[in-house]
């Protein structure tokens, strides 16, 4: 549409990347940002930990905005989308016209399914910046805390909580911690958790949440109660895609975007973070959705570059995702897909066992590469995950790398511990 300004939806880390790398790539048109929360875009990383435990207020979870030069919309939800007619349509009925769209909603954590347990006093989800601000204030008060979800954000938040001095019981249903990561992987996190005294329960489901207006506890499959007065429910995210539904858009869940993130079917409409759905030579080319800071940020700014360029000048995304996640004095970090990987095993580690990186191939092809305490190393992999190679070439090569970490080892399937 002639004159409409190009607009994103989602004031997010992705949404900030895309309007920095349309005035990068010299866009001068007015760019609109519309965002649902009250709040200029925020890191997350320090919402279950540096901010959660205190040590970081939340003015300072704010990213510089000077880079952008657009027009802010925020606390403003959108409600729907009609690509013909090329409008955004706003939760209080306005329409917003647009000449291309770039949409970078995201996701949002995932409730308890019992709607009054979860409206009960005492209950959590850990998403957004209010999210960390209300339960940093229900921990002031030294309460008994129980997790719900080993993944990430649950094993973040237990370690921030012990960190604090409080008594944490962490409830996974399956039967290693961080689950995405696989058996190999998990054990060492489990113990981890345990010597720092959490209360982990592996294989475990919870059958309900127990309270009247206040939370009291959680009632096990097995009729075991545990007592707590804060319960995180840290089930995993859903994308942010109720208001694309009568959009023609498709929808997978996640929005489904080709390679350059343009959304099928539809022109002059892109998508970049956790909405984004699009296929990647790591995944043999399936449609993949991931939820980490790193591709958030790098496919902003691809989308962006891509949105305000011809056709025949944009570029495909297949950067290797990247994440990490700090518990206690352990930083992990992966890059490639862990969960796709079909053998595991260490590659390197020191002698004292204190740092060491797994990799992972399927089918005789490196997929992944996952490291603990070896920040050093990631971006070594990171580049050899570019070219797929073999994983028994990579290896190789790492006899004759004088920057490894002391030991190179081939057993597979291999524990780190």
């Amino acid at each position: 549409m002639a004159g409409a300004p190009v607009v994103v939806v989602g004031a997010s880390l992705a949404g900030l990347r895309a309007a920095e790398a349309m005035r990068a790539a010299g866009h001068e048109g007015e760019v609109v940002v519309i965002g649902a929360e009250r709040h200029p875009p925020y890191t997350r990383p320090p919402l279950s930990k540096q901010l959660l435990a205190g040590e970081q207020a939340a003015d300072a979870c704010a990213f510089k905005l000077d880079r952008a030069d657009v027009t802010w919309r925020l606390g403003t939800a959108a409600s729907g989308l009609d690509p013909q007619r090329r409008r955004v349509r706003l939760a209080d009925g306005e329409e917003v016209a647009y000449s291309r769209l770039l949409i970078a909603t995201g996701s949002r954590a995932r409730p308890w399914p019992d709607e009054r347990a979860a409206a009960m006093s005492g209950v959590f989800t850990l998403r957004h910046l209010d999210d960390a601000v209300a339960l940093r204030q229900a921990f002031e008060a030294g309460p008994r805390v129980a997790i719900i979800g080993a993944g990430f954000i649950g094993c973040e938040v237990a370690a921030t909580a012990r960190k604090l001095g409080l008594a944490v019981t962490l409830i996974e249903l399956a039967d290693q911690a961080m689950p995405g990561l696989g058996p190999e992987l998990g054990e060492p996190f489990a113990r981890l958790h345990r010597e720092h005294g959490v209360d982990l329960r592996l294989a475990t489901r919870v059958d309900a949440l127990i309270g009247g207006s206040a939370v009291e506890g959680v009632r096990l499959e097995d009729g075991t109660v545990v007592d707590a007065d804060v319960v995180l429910v840290a089930l995993g995210a859903v994308p942010n895609t109720e208001w694309l539904r009568d959009s023609g858009l498709q929808l997978q869940p996640g929005v489904v975007c080709d390679a350059t993130l343009a959304a099928v079917g539809v022109q002059d409409v892109f998508c970049a973070g956790d909405i984004a759905a699009w296929p990647h030579p790591l995944a043999g080319g399936e449609v993949v959705r991931i939820e980490h800071w790193t591709v958030a940020a790098e496919q902003g700014t691809a989308a962006g570059r891509n949105l305000v360029a011809a056709p025949a000048e944009r570029r495909p995304f297949e950067s290797a995702p990247y994440f990490w996640s700090d518990q206690y004095d352990v930083k992990l970090q992966s890059v490639g897909f862990p969960a796709r990987a079909t053998r595991t095993r260490i590659a390197e580690r020191t002698p004292d066992g204190a740092r060491w990186v797994a990799v992972g191939d399927r089918d005789g092809t490196l997929v992944a590469a996952v490291g603990c305490n070896a920040a050093r190393r990631m971006p070594f992999y990171r580049l050899q995950l570019a070219e797929q190679p073999a994983v028994e070439d990579v290896l190789a090569a790492l006899a004759a790398d004088d920057r490894a970490l002391g030991s190179t080892v081939t057993v597979s399937p291999s524990s780190p511990g």
